[in-house]
């Protein structure tokens, strides 16, 4: 009989517990098993709309697997991860955790939840419509080599921490005012991520017009990671276009493809020689302009949508003897 642990918080002892699993996922799969949203989300301890849900086994020392929710700009994220050595169960572990994560929400007060796969299997499909969720959205993670046949042709500067917080939060916030996980940031949302080992002002390009900041593009550069087992050409560094916006106030200026050249333009000025971005599928015209820049499909993300209705009583700390 496993037995779940719920968790509002993480502490040390827990994160440390659950990046072994993920660790393991990773090695595994040869990518990390968690959303940037979620990783951080699980390493700061728990921002506000967090659960962690802990699944043991007796006779194991290590957890068998780690599902999270967290919110985003008016619904919640889901994922699920089950240790490599357990996914022979997966058929049985998958559900005890989406009916427990499941019942959180349904307890404290409902809500859209959304969780994010990659590469759905079948059996994924099938997790997903025994929980009643629906496909929603697919994430395209595009690819090309670097450097680029064209250059930017706009001038853009570094990031000023401090100084650029307040003028950058004002305009992701209008170009992603519909987003699930990118809009409805707070300054704790960007000095988080500013804390991460990874954060790098000048890869942080900001254009501006008339005195107003128009648009940005974020990179960030993933470092080879020891605990996956797959590699790319080269150093094994990928640059990612993380996030990129143009103020609505610019738009039909050609200034999407400038920031995201410009973005190109840093990373291999620095030597990666790949990079990659993600967007919605159904966002043809970004998908077009990014495939007229170079970028080819690599992988697909999929997203499974329920709406969970309000519950009564209180969320428990644990299901099952523990």
């Amino acid at each position: 009989m496993r037995c779940l642990e719920i968790k509002r918080e993480m502490a040390d002892d827990d994160i440390a517990l659950v990046t072994e699993l993920l660790d393991a996922a990773a090695r595994a799969d040869g990518r990390r098993p968690l959303s940037d949203h979620l990783y951080l989300d699980l390493v700061g301890g728990g921002q506000d709309g967090f659960t962690g849900l802990v699944a043991w086994e007796p006779g194991h020392e290590h957890p068998v697997a780690y599902a999270q929710i967290s919110s985003g700009n008016d619904s919640l994220a889901f994922e699920l991860v089950v240790h490599p050595h357990h996914r022979y169960d997966m058929r049985t572990i998958g559900p005890e955790l989406m009916d427990a994560a499941l019942d959180v929400v349904r307890r404290e007060g409902g809500g859209e939840v959304n969780w994010w796969v990659y590469e759905p299997t079948a059996t994924h499909r099938a997790l997903a419509a025994e929980a009643g969720m629906v496909q929603g959205r697919t994430l395209y993670q595009m690819r090309r080599s670097l450097p680029t046949e064209r250059h930017a042709t706009i001038d853009t500067r570094s990031f000023v921490p401090g100084a650029d917080d307040e003028a950058w939060l004002s305009v992701n916030n209008r170009a992603f005012a519909d987003h699930s996980e990118q809009g409805g940031w707070t300054i704790d949302t960007l000095r988080l991520r500013q804390q991460e080992a990874w954060f790098d002002p000048d890869g942080f390009r900001m254009h501006e017009r008339d005195g107003r900041l128009a648009g940005f593009c974020w990179t960030k550069v993933h470092q080879p990671d020891p605990a996956t087992s797959t590699s790319d050409a080269g150093d094994g560094r990928l640059g990612e276009i993380y996030v990129i916006a143009v103020d609505p106030d610019f738009h039909g200026l050609g200034l999407g493809s400038e920031m995201t050249l410009a973005g190109l333009d840093h990373l291999a000025d620095v030597g990666i020689g790949t990079a990659l971005l993600y967007v919605d599928a159904d966002n043809a015209g970004a998908v077009a302009m990014y495939e007229k820049l170079g970028f080819t499909v690599h992988s697909t993300n999929a997203a499974f949508s329920t709406t969970v209705d309000a519950g009564t009583g209180d969320a428990p700390d644990r299901v099952g003897n523990c």
